[in-house]
């Protein structure tokens, strides 16, 4: 038992090591590296179903709202997209029709009948997984402009009142 915790003592001290290094690293590649990398990690995140909320509260110290905002929506937007565009390919729905056949139907029909409110809702929702939806809109083929336009603006809620009340938050407390 002595051993294990000696490991993970030593692997989470090598983590916050190796983790330090590569965030001393990053402050001397200048603004334009810095949003470059978050840019890319928001397009790719829909991929790993990480919410974008935890490069939001990452970033929040270190840029301004207003940009953030916007390079938060860009990454949202491009991930978003290539998740609609990869639903066939990702052959998720027959997985998710067998075992979870009633709720798929259920939300086929919700989103056949309330196609934008759907949309907006799920991705403002914090609890539910905003690649979810996008991946069915994908499925069901719902008009590219109609879901992009939704998820971002649920998407563009949730994250302005994290990214702004943040903001304040920290100011309040003096960290920025």
């Amino acid at each position: 038992m002595m051993a294990w915790a000696s490991r993970k003592v030593k692997t989470t001290a090598m983590l916050r090591n190796w983790l330090t290094g590569v965030l001393a690293d990053a402050s001397a590649w200048g603004p334009a590296a810095a949003w470059s990398l978050y840019l890319a990690l928001g397009a790719v995140r829909g991929f790993t179903l990480v919410p974008s909320t935890t490069l939001v509260l990452v970033a929040l110290p270190f840029f301004p709202p207003g940009p953030l905002l916007a390079a938060t929506l860009a990454g949202i937007m491009v991930s978003s997209t290539s998740i609609y565009f990869f639903s066939a390919a990702l052959r998720l729905d027959r997985r998710l029709a067998a075992k979870h056949q009633e709720k798929v139907a259920r939300l086929t029909a919700l989103l056949e009948r309330y196609e934008m409110p759907v949309i907006i809702g799920w991705s403002f929702f914090p609890l539910v997984p905003t690649d979810v939806i996008c991946y069915v809109c994908g499925i069901l083929r719902v008009r590219f402009w109609k879901f992009l336009i939704g998820v971002t603006l649920g998407e563009g809620a949730i994250c302005a009142l994290y990214i702004y009340g943040g903001d304040q938050l920290l100011r309040w407390l003096a960290f920025k």
